[in-house]
Order: C-alpha cells, then sequence, then structure tokens
C-alpha cells in the first residue's frame, strides 16, 4: 500500500480510537477486516435465501447497532481523512451463490468503517491506558469480535 494510504489508516485510528498503529499492523487489520466483512455477507445470504431469494440485499446483514453507531462515526472521520475509497478497493469480495445488490455492494466499505471504528474504539476498553496497539491487544481485540460477529 502506498505510504499516504499507510499515513491515512494512521489517522483513522488515531481519530476514531485514540491510539496508535504501526504501518505492520495494516494486513492484520485489513485480514480482521475482510474476515468480518465475509462473515456478515454468508448470514446476509442465509437471510436471503431464507427468504427465497439469490440477492443479497443491504437489510439482510446482521448490522448490529454498534456497528451502525460506528458507520457513522466513520462519514464523520472519513470527511477528513477520505479513506472510503481505499476500503472500497480492498474490501474482499468473497465468492458467494448469491447475487450481492448493488446498494450494498456501494455501502460494504462504510460497513468495513463501522467495524474499524468499533475495533478502534475497542482497544480502548481493553486496556485503558493503551496508547499504541501491539499482537497481543489486536489478539483480543480480535478474538472478542470473534465472539459477537
Amino acid at each position: 500500500m502506498p505510504v499516504m494510504g499507510v499515513k491515512k489508516f494512521e489517522r483513522f485510528f488515531r481519530s476514531a480510537g485514540g491510539i496508535d498503529v504501526d504501518r505492520n499492523d495494516l494486513q492484520r487489520y485489513l485480514d480482521f477486516g475482510n474476515d468480518v466483512l465475509y462473515d456478515l455477507l454468508i448470514r446476509g445470504r442465509a437471510v436471503a435465501r431464507a427468504n427465497v431469494r439469490d440477492v443479497i440485499e443491504p437489510w439482510d446483514l446482521p448490522i448490529t447497532a454498534g456497528i451502525e453507531r460506528g458507520m457513522h462515526r466513520f462519514r464523520e472521520i472519513d470527511v477528513d481523512i477520505e479513506l472510503r475509497p481505499i476500503l472500497a478497493e480492498i474490501a474482499a469480495r468473497p465468492p458467494l451463490d448469491a447475487t450481492v445488490d448493488e446498494t450494498l455492494e456501494r455501502e460494504l466499505p462504510e460497513v468495513f468503517g463501522g467495524v474499524s471504528v468499533a475495533l478502534a474504539q475497542s482497544f480502548n476498553l481493553i486496556d485503558a491506558e493503551l496508547k499504541a496497539v501491539h499482537s497481543e491487544e489486536w489478539e483480543r481485540a480480535f478474538n472478542l469480535f470473534r465472539l459477537v460477529i
């Protein structure tokens, strides 16, 4: 990823969670975000199928109130940082035997952003004194998210 993209992610985590991340953490974060998107799309596919549809609509995703609040916060932060185009480009589109609705396709970067805001904020819940994230904190946060998503 270009240096400018790395700087945007660093600014994002400072704005969203008040923490510093290292450029070496970027791939770990992106892999996690794409895993969460995949899990949400798999659940969305199940909802679509239960409603006898082959198209996953935006309301099929299990978006929690916390993720929705994160999406709103992401929109606010993104006005200055402009991270959405990068997330749109790197957000994984896993092969599914269902079609993703065009509206949902456009919203996926904001879903990724909402999960990212929640992730950034979770580090302060894990350790209120935390200023920089290390491997142990990443793993704790990821395990927490795997429990609820």
